[in-house]
């Protein structure tokens, strides 16, 4: 609602993890010997979110072929699940790989609400969960502190991009009002959460009515052009949002045609990243959006990451997703390395307390050893032309986080 090294081992070596041992492997009862590993890929690869999920699978798959199929010197069995939409069909297919197929290791998910449950899943099993787009809330639950010994992520918290764009979108209405939208479900509350409470606690004010962020029904809203002209009735200086997916799709092109076309959009950059920027077409121009990825970042890795990603043939320029997946691929790597004989869950994840500098295209992160989320810089974007295709531009560095 989410960081890559591209190339074979000795042509791509800049694009490695650093220093990098990370978790994604079994408890005792699935440990495996030296041989061929189970990795279980779960992502959505149907249902609104279908494009992430397919971008995922392929970051993933990309350091797999461009490492002869191996990690950590084994050789892997990618075994890959559909997410969906959400719980519903992400927890029978997480059972399944953990139980019957018995994975090492599960990375991937998509959504916020699957990863909560499924990292209840991962933890009882001792199995650690490398995710590589959502994760779960640090917060406790149910007044119990929230137990992450197992559960890993290469992405961000779902808060964070809010987070990060707020003081700009301030420094840019000034006294002005912002309008804040987006769906109805926990990826959407922490995307808008994230930024309505740091824009209000540096004196922004919100033009919502009843001040707070509209939500729409998801995944059923097809049709936004009511909810934005009545936006527009409140006279903001500017709307931030987050969609992603289909949705996105139709948001921006409505957006576009509705009484808030003139208005400035700012969104969290999934609303723009990746086959959704194509589809979205010349009405997506000029929205700025946040994240902490962007195809046109300058350093080497990314360099090489872009020019690896075209060379597989695959659609468009990477995207955040399809790069946090492909360093799972790489910690993943590393921490099978570090593992002698049987590689067990309790293994790896005593590996993933020695993580150190990670050197991604996004810029050099490292893991929060509490939270186990990147400690990274989050950019600002804008929609422009790069070349012949419209492309997320980088326009400045906002803020490191956390």
């Amino acid at each position: 609602m989410s960081v890559p090294h591209p190339g074979s081992r000795r042509g791509l070596a800049a694009l490695t993890v650093a220093g990098v041992l990370l978790a994604g492997a079994a408890c005792s009862s699935t440990a495996t010997d030296s041989g061929t590993v189970r990795v279980g890929l779960l992502v959505s690869l149907s249902g609104t979110y279908a494009t992430v999920g397919e971008d995922m699978r392929r970051g993933f798959q990309l350091y797999l072929d461009t490492h002869d199929g191996n990690l950590g010197g084994r050789k892997i069995d990618l075994i890959v699940g559909d997410e969906g939409d959400g719980p519903a069909t992400a927890v029978p297919a997480a059972q399944k790989l953990l139980e019957r197929d018995r994975v090492v290791a599960l990375t991937g998910l998509v959504g916020g609400a699957t990863v909560d449950k499924v990292q209840t899943l991962t933890t009882e099993r001792q199995v650690p969960l490398l995710g590589s787009n959502a994760r779960p809330a640090f917060a406790p639950v149910g007044g119990k502190p929230r137990d992450l010994g197992y559960t890993w992520h290469t992405s961000y918290n779902s808060d964070e991009p809010g987070i990060a764009i707020a003081s700009y979108i301030k420094s840019q209405v000034g006294d002005g009002t912002v309008y804040a939208i987006g769906p109805d479900y926990q990826g959407g509350w922490d995307e808008l959460r994230g930024f309505t409470e740091t824009f209000t606690k540096l004196g922004g004010k919100l033009a919502n009515p009843d001040g707070k962020t509209l939500f729409t029904p998801f995944p059923a809203t097809e049709n936004f052009l009511p909810y934005l002209n009545r936006a527009a009735e409140s006279k903001p200086k500017a709307v931030y949002t987050f969609y992603a997916g289909s949705a996105a799709v139709a948001f921006v092109k409505q957006y576009a045609q509705s009484d808030l076309r003139d208005v400035p959009l700012y969104a969290a950059g999934f609303l723009t990243e990746g086959s959704v920027l194509a589809a979205q077409g010349p009405a997506a121009t000029g929205i700025r959006n946040v994240l902490n990825y962007s195809p046109t970042l300058g350093n080497q890795a990314n360099q090489e990451f872009v020019a690896a990603w075209s060379a597989a043939g695959h659609p468009g320029q990477p995207t955040t997703f399809a790069m946090a997946s492909y360093d799972a691929a790489a910690v993943l790597d590393r921490a099978l390395s570090a593992v002698d004989g049987q590689v067990t869950g309790e293994k790896l994840n005593t590996a993933i307390g020695q993580v150190g500098r990670v050197v991604s295209p996004r810029g050099d992160w490292q893991f929060e050893p509490t939270e186990h989320r990147p400690v990274q810089r989050w950019y600002l974007r804008e929609v422009k032309p790069d070349g012949p295709v419209l492309s997320n531009v980088l326009l400045q560095d906002l803020t490191t986080l956390p």
